[in-house]
């Protein structure tokens, strides 16, 4: 058992995660988008429309995650649901305004995806660790593990795993095996750092 009692956020410990963790997202967004890459989660899924039909990504991310939200009160409850909300709409603001910022006069592709990976993996880990998410299929996966006893990580692998492939219609196929590297890189850095009883913080 542990000598120290669990320490609770602050409010201000909250805002500075959901000011802070959407821009690690954004960079990579940016990363990913620069060199022609995309990811996994709701993410992925606007990335694929993006790269289909050359509407805003950050619009697309946003209307994307709209569905996903009622589910969220009922499987995660409202806090949860509305610092998801803020996170997601503040990721889909800095995705466009990143843009306008920061510009690449060359960007390895490869270093791209890995840099991107680890950046949106502590991005999700900061929103994590103060009870968040980035919305869409993290909310769905976790209420089907809630409800019909499905494994979440089993079912994101497998979430990811179509959207990486379906990536094929729309990348070419180096694109795709780099946004596959770029995926595992964001995994890692949750699977190494987000472990049951290594925080303590709610």
């Amino acid at each position: 058992m542990s000598k120290h009692p669990i320490s609770r956020h602050t409010l201000f410990e909250d805002a500075q995660a959901l000011l802070v963790a959407p821009l690690f997202v954004a960079f990579a967004v940016l990363l990913f988008k620069e060199a022609g890459l995309l990811t996994g989660g709701t993410v992925g899924i606007a990335f694929l429309i993006h790269y289909l039909k050359q509407w805003p990504f950050g619009l697309v991310l946003f209307v994307v995650n709209l569905p996903f939200y009622l589910l969220a009160i009922r499987a995660m409850g409202r806090s949860f649901t509305l610092k998801t909300f803020l996170a997601v709409s503040l990721l889909s603001l800095y995705a466009e305004l990143l843009p306008r910022l920061v510009e690449f006069q060359a960007l390895n592709r490869v270093f791209a995806a890995l840099m991107g990976g680890f950046l949106a993996g502590v991005g999700l880990l900061i929103l994590i660790r103060h009870r968040a998410s980035l919305g869409g299929l993290g909310i769905l996966v976790i209420h089907l593990q809630n409800t019909r006893g499905w494994r979440a990580g089993h079912l994101q692998m497998a979430a990811d795993s179509l959207i990486l492939g379906a990536a094929i219609f729309v990348r070419d196929p180096l694109s795709v095996g780099l946004s596959i590297i770029g995926a595992l890189a964001l995994n890692l850095v949750i699977a190494v750092n987000h472990k049951a009883g290594r925080y303590m913080g709610t």
